[in-house]
């Protein structure tokens, strides 16, 4: 059976992004290995779930990631879904936080989503299920 262990968003700067993500999103770092120079093998997991599936904070240095991602959040694309049980809660938290959001809490039927940007150049979309 195959199974997802990591999956991954490119950022600009791997230090100020575990910042975002684990001092104000709330992750924590599950792997943080130097790879040589200024890269790093830098994960953070849920504390709701620490043998969960890791988020790989990737380096954005190869040369296609730049405008890849800039493509993504001027069509206001997410590069990735993050679950959440009470967005509303979620959205006061992160505002007060100073977390900028693109898009509010947006009722959808089965789904309320909202889209944040993490300050690393990317849109993350906060997702809760409301079925």
């Amino acid at each position: 059976m195959i199974r997802i262990t990591v999956t991954s968003v490119f950022v600009d700067d791997q230090s100020k992004a575990l910042d975002f993500y684990t001092g104000v999103l709330g992750f924590q770092v599950k792997n943080d290995i130097p790879l040589g120079g200024d890269d790093r093998w830098l994960t953070v997991v849920s504390p709701a779930a620490t043998d969960g599936v890791e988020l790989l904070l990737e380096p954005s240095g190869h040369p296609a990631v730049g405008p890849f991602k800039a493509a993504l959040v001027e069509d206001g694309i997410p590069a990735t879904s993050f679950g959440v049980d009470d967005l509303q809660a979620e959205f006061e938290r992160l505002t007060a936080r100073g977390v900028r959001f693109v898009q509010p809490p947006t009722d959808m039927g089965p789904v309320i989503v909202a889209t944040i940007d993490d300050t690393c150049g990317n849109l993350i979309q906060l997702a809760q299920m409301t079925s």
